[in-house]
């Protein structure tokens, strides 16, 4: 038999080491990034804004409760638009990735659950889905650490997260830019089911307050389609001290 060439030698060698590095990679920014969501104790005020192909802009006024509970996240957002009709929707999401989402629209005088099949549906005419108010994808079972990469100037853990059986979205893939640092997510592109369309998601104002991480906007493009979407954080605390009573969907 021949002897192994040195350069197969040595990938041989290397090859089991480099897995390693990156299965740990993989499962320390997973881990980071759950524990930010685990930790969550938000209240915030801001705007929800569709800027048209022709630059013209609808703003919506919006407010968001957030808190993880022992059973799980709970979202509680309100969005009222210029001719004052009022959006409300609670989305609840377990460590498992189990998610439910309930709205109580504008003229509604009850809460219903939203079904699966709409969890894609425009918050209010944005890009913004209400599946896209939780960072749901970190949650599923089937991850992919690819190759780092450069996101402007940060450096970046690329991760691609898909969902199993058990994890209802409309996203077949999500592919998520880490800063490797603060791992926080900088650049998100979400692949939809079907149609491959892919919309992306570029969080700006990267800031850390108390010692937790945000974004102070988020920006989302969708592929093929004129205009953009933004969310806009301009007040609010990291630690709010939320409790169950501030999650109640029929609160005024």
């Amino acid at each position: 038999m021949r002897a192994i060439r040195p350069a197969i030698a040595l990938l041989l060698v290397c090859a089991p080491a480099v897995a390693g590095e990156r299965g740990a990679d993989l499962a320390q920014a997973l881990a980071a990034t759950r524990a930010r969501i685990e930790a969550t104790d938000l209240r915030a005020g801001g705007r929800l804004v569709r800027v048209g192909g022709d630059g013209a802009r609808t703003s919506y006024k919006l407010t968001i409760k957030s808190h993880w509970f022992p059973d799980g996240l709970r979202v509680l957002g309100e969005a009222t638009g210029p001719s004052a009709e009022r959006t409300r929707f609670l989305l609840h999401m377990t460590a498992a990735g189990h998610t439910t989402i309930e709205v109580l629209g504008p003229g509604a005088k009850a809460a219903a659950e939203l079904p699966y099949e709409r969890w894609n549906q425009p918050v209010l005419g944005t890009d913004f889905s209400y599946e896209d108010m939780a960072e749901g994808q970190f949650f599923w079972k089937a991850q992919e650490l690819l190759a780092p990469a450069k996101y402007g100037a940060r450096d970046c853990l690329v991760v691609k997260s898909a969902p199993g059986g058990e994890d209802r979205s409309h996203y077949e893939s999500v592919t998520s830019w880490v800063d490797s640092t603060i791992f926080y997510p900088v650049r998100v592109v979400k692949t939809l089911r079907g149609t491959g369309q892919q919309k992306e998601f570029t969080y700006l104002g990267l800031r850390q307050t108390s010692g937790v991480w945000s974004a102070s906007q988020v920006e989302v493009k969708v592929e093929g389609k004129a205009g953009s979407s933004l969310l806009v954080i301009e007040s609010g605390t990291e630690k709010a001290k939320l409790t169950r009573k501030d999650f109640d969907l029929a609160q005024e």
